[in-house]
């Protein structure tokens, strides 16, 4: 099979897949596996260039537009003609309409996720148990550094050099040409004169984590090297990090929204019903070993305490180099102890390289079925070596040491194993083609209605202790899985379910996968040239990317790419009509489906509701997908990763939400403990270089810690690192304005700003005299002059979009709006003017929904001239410091049945738009918005023209995660 050695891929990118059946002689000898002596990874001579060269993007702000558009005014072919009528019926073919969806009910369910929080505890004191209390943090770090931290470092001054040579520093060979420098060492005082003295003092550092050891497999009569750690030692390496103390969880809880208890939440891993069964398994399991000791002292004092620690592992195979096409198998541990807040933050280390496995895809093995077998042998032989300690110590437990010095009777468990779909086969045992977790056939992937169990794990261990090899392989066919030999390193690790600790994907199985696939079914059932031309002309937005050369000629994307044409996807499709007249509302409801499945299974915290959400949009694109067939661009529908997500709501009731797994972690792992490793060697025998990088890379970050804690006075209690830091002000703004001053003629040219001066009267008076009626208003504005002809002008305004008081909901903490006129870059090409979107708060607006708010385009950001105040305004009742010009869209009414967006125009009067003057702290966040293009979109339209020449407008709630939640 094409198992995991095949699958050579970078930064999410990944083969495809389809319904792929592989046909194995599962009889066919295996190719026996063997583990030489351990090779000693001495001290040696450093061959290593340790260059760390971290990218550093532009700070250039007026130059941020020309970073993510291909062209600025690209050429392309003209509007074709029609050669087919539209619809005359928006959907004569279905039979069933859908409901129309109910804005008052998802904002039910969203304000349900921002309710205070009801615990219920474990009912068992054994949880979490202390049994004694040891010596504090960075107890083991020796007592020669009392009197100076930064030991064996005799400065600070010193100890900065020692770590940027090391993090962000140049190659060992550039740092010694730096050092023989005439006087550098001399007048730095260094005690170092090149990296070789530099990296002997960093290797007599304490070590926080464990050395790597290297063991010789011989697959086939060739040998290859398996570098690894200690599986236990790397676990208590993790629990026992003081950086990670002070946010460590030790049992699991269950949350509610309501004090009734009838609103499950879900979030972090001890939310979710895994934890909470284990614990009750382990503590039943370890009462009965006590009860049944033969010593009496034991049977009095009962069980020590049953902490569990959730062991997650990763794995992904990734390239070191474009052209050399050597790679890196790189597996990672973290804790389900640690929060995902912390452990997806590269920097706060919560997660471990545990090993590097073999690459290599035995080619040496003639026959290609017993070469694929081979292969599964040896990744599950090495990854049994790597974890083969974890076996009696999840099962009887040990004493381990949290980093604030507390000692705990712990169990490491198997919980968790990431990965994209080759490797969850590779993992599981399963065939290419079906589902690593139930028993659907491969030829049933694509039947929605049935329903199928998980594999059942009694049996598969039943067959693969089978101890002759010809039934073994019989009884293993018979359960589904390959006759692994000597057996998955999963089998003898207490308390596993493999088949249930597959996690989901978000960008291997979504972004990757279902909206790689929806992307193209979309590019074959439309109009190419047209689907490009709407890209074209799409508004720009802070969050939204503008394909200037449309989408349709892309390849090769990423999973990031794939993320960014999701956001526009629907607007392409909402009004665009099909070949010969077909309709397209089952299209336009698939597509909508699966957005609203990407983004809900986004969701950081989870209700009962927010999955019955998820579970609905699962089912309406099964209910639509038809279209695909009818169109003839779909046959079936067994696409394992389809399939797949029907296992979500299972799963995060069972392990917690998707942000708990994300691979987009481990493909940023990868470049930190892999590719950034490599390029610190010489790039022959690479592999021992590499991990004595990362350990000198580990020792320095752990010396770090030890250096802040003491500087700190050694608290006994350190600092979590979930604490939110909430902004002084939610509206953030540069210090000084882009335009010192701005006169009101060049607002009215050059920011599109044509009754500024009308709207700054109504607003002076409406703000000085709240209680006028708008005609008096209009009255009193109409003898309103103002002594100054100019005011200072901002071009953007960043808006935080957090909730320190919940759970954070947002994708990204800032949001920015845009109000800039159109200017030449520095090439002297044209850039067009930026005039965002916003969604305003009318006073009415709450956390989510549009109730209570309306869509404007900001044109001026501004603030009044310090005289302005004293002459208009009372020391009681001051102007608000930071003021925005804006023209008004009409008011929210009914989303479309169909693709559930708002459709909105101006709101003109006489021929002219509305416009306003309103507060900037009003401003909730930007809004995207979509152009009604009609059946073929007008070729006069550009992207910086759009929102001035487009007659109506649909309201995009797919631009980030934040808008999702809150545009509904």
């Amino acid at each position: 099979m094409p198992g995991i050695f095949d699958n050579d891929t970078m930064d999410g990118e990944e083969e495809e897949e389809e319904e792929m059946e592989v046909d194995e002689d599962d009889v066919e000898p295996d190719i026996e596996i063997c583990f030489g002596d351990d090779i000693p990874l001495g001290e040696g001579d450093d061959d290593e260039d340790e260059g760390d060269v971290l990218p550093v993007s532009s700070g250039d702000e007026e130059d941020d537009d020309n970073l993510q558009y291909e062209d600025i005014h690209p050429w392309e072919a003209p509007a074709p003609i029609p050669n087919h009528a539209p619809a005359a019926a928006p959907a004569p073919l279905l039979e069933v309409e859908e409901p129309i969806p109910n804005p008052q009910g998802r904002q039910h369910v969203e304000d349900a996720l921002r309710q205070d929080i009801y615990v219920k505890q474990y009912p068992s004191q054994l949880a979490g148990k202390p049994t004694r209390q040891a010596d504090g943090p960075f107890a083991s770090y020796g007592t020669n550094m009392v009197n100076n931290p930064y030991a064996p470092f005799p400065s600070e001054r010193e100890w900065l050099i020692a770590r940027w040579a090391k993090l962000r520093g140049p190659s060992s060979t550039a740092l010694d040409e730096l050092l023989k420098l005439d006087g550098v060492a001399e007048d730095l005082h260094l005690s170092f004169k090149n990296s070789r003295e530099l990296n002997k003092i960093i290797d007599d550092l304490p070590a926080g984590r464990p050395p790597f050891r290297c063991k010789e497999v011989i697959v086939g009569g060739e040998a290859f090297d398996l570098y690894y750690r200690d599986a236990l030692e790397c676990v208590k390496a993790l629990y026992g990090d003081p950086n990670l103390a002070a946010d460590l969880i030790f049992k699991p809880e269950r949350h509610y929204t309501d004090a009734d208890e009838t609103m499950r939440m879900y979030h972090d891993m001890h939310t979710g019903k895994w934890w909470w069964d284990t614990q009750r398994n382990i503590e039943e399991d370890m009462k009965k070993k006590t009860d049944d000791s033969d010593d009496l002292a034991v049977r009095e004092a009962g069980p020590p305490g049953t902490t569990i620690i959730p062991v997650i592992i990763s794995s992904d195979k990734t390239r070191l180099t474009k052209f050399k096409g050597k790679s890196a198998y790189p597996v990672y541990m973290t804790l389900g102890n640690i929060p995902k807040g912390v452990r997806r933050k590269p920097s706060l280390q919560g997660q471990i390289l545990l090993a590097y496995l073999p690459t290599s895809k035995l080619e040496h093995i003639p026959v290609a079925a017993a070469r694929r077998r081979a292969v599964a042998n040896l990744f599950h032989g090495c990854m049994e070596r790597v974890l083969q300690s974890l076996q009696r110590a999840g099962e009887d437990g040990v004493q381990m040491t949290s980093g604030d010095g507390v000692v705990r009777h712990c169990h490491p468990i198997f919980a968790a194993h990431i990965g994209d779909y080759p490797e969850q086969v590779l993992v599981t045992g399963v065939k290419t083609g079906e589902c690593a977790c139930c028993t659907v056939p491969a030829k049933e992937l694509g039947d929605h209605a049935a329903t199928h169990p998980f594999r059942h794990l009694e049996a598969v261990l039943a067959a693969l202790e089978v101890a002759d090899p010809f039934a073994r392989a019989q009884a293993c066919k018979a359960v589904g899985i390959k006759p692994i030999q000597p057996g998955p390193y999963w089998q003898h690790l207490p308390y596993a379910n493999p088949y249930k600790s597959i996690t989901p994907d978000v960008l291997h199985q979504l972004h990757q996968g279902v909206i790689k696939h929806l992307v193209t079914w979309v590019k074959t059932a439309y109009s190419q040239a047209e689907i490009d031309a709407r890209c074209r002309r799409l508004p720009r937005g802070h969050h939204v990317r503008v394909f200037t050369k449309g989408i349709t000629s892309l390849y090769q994307l990423t999973g990031r790419e794939h993320a960014d044409i999701a956001r526009i996807l629907l607007g392409l499709v909402a009004d665009m009509p099909l070949p010969d007249g077909m309709s397209s509302v089952r299209l336009v409801r698939a597509v909508r489906a699966l957005l609203d499945f990407l983004y809900l299974a986004q969701y950081p915290v989870h209700t009962k509701d927010t999955l019955a959400h998820l579970t609905d949009a699962l089912n309406r694109f099964h209910a639509n997908k038809v279209i695909f067939i009818d169109l003839g661009i779909r046959t079936a529908w067994n696409i394992p990763k389809l399939h797949f997500l029907r296992h979500y709501v299972y799963l995060i009731e069972r392990l917690g939400t998707t942000d708990n797994f994300n691979t987009e972690y481990t493909e940023r792992l990868h470049i930190d403990l892999a590719k950034d490793a490599y390029e610190a060697t010489n790039t022959k025998d690479e592999f021992p270089q590499m991990t004595r990088w990362l350990e000198r890379r580990e020792k320095i970050f752990r010396h770090g810690k030890y250096i802040l804690w003491c500087l700190a006075g050694q608290p006994r209690t350190l600092t979590s690192h979930l604490v939110s830091e909430q902004p002084p002000d939610r509206v953030k703004m540069t210090k000084h304005p882009s335009k010192k001053s701005v006169h009101f003629d060049k607002l009215g040219t050059d920011y599109g700003a044509q009754f500024f001066i009308d709207a700054l009267a109504r607003f002076t008076v409406q703000h000085c005299e709240p209680t006028l009626t708008p005609a008096q208003i209009e009255n009193k504005a109409a003898d309103v002059v103002f002594p100054f002809a100019s005011v200072p002008v901002y071009h953007k305004a960043k808006f935080w979009l957090g909730d320190p008081d919940h759970h954070h909901l947002a994708s990204n903490e800032f949001d920015v709006i845009h109000a800039t006129p159109s200017r030449r870059n520095k090439r002297g090409q044209p850039v067009d003017g930026q005039f965002d979107t916003a969604f305003i708060n009318d006073g009415h607006g709450g956390y989510s929904g549009v109730a209570g708010y309306r869509v404007a385009q900001v044109r001026v950001i501004f603030t009044l001239p310090p005289r302005a105040a004293s002459l208009f305004y009372t020391a009681n009742q001051p102007p608000p410091r930071y003021l925005a010009y804006v023209e008004w869209f009409t008011a929210f009414t009914v989303p479309d049945p169909n693709h559930r967006m708002f459709k909105i125009k101006r709101v003109v009067r006489n021929d002219d738009r509305l416009a306003s003057i309103i507060g900037l702290r009003s401003i909730r966040r930007s809004v995207y918005l979509f152009p009604v293009f009609g059946p073929i979109v007008n070729r006069e339209w550009t992207s910086g023209n759009v929102l001035d020449r487009a007659g109506a407008f649909y309201v995009d709630s797919f631009s980030d995660r934040h808008a999702y939640h809150t545009i509904h």
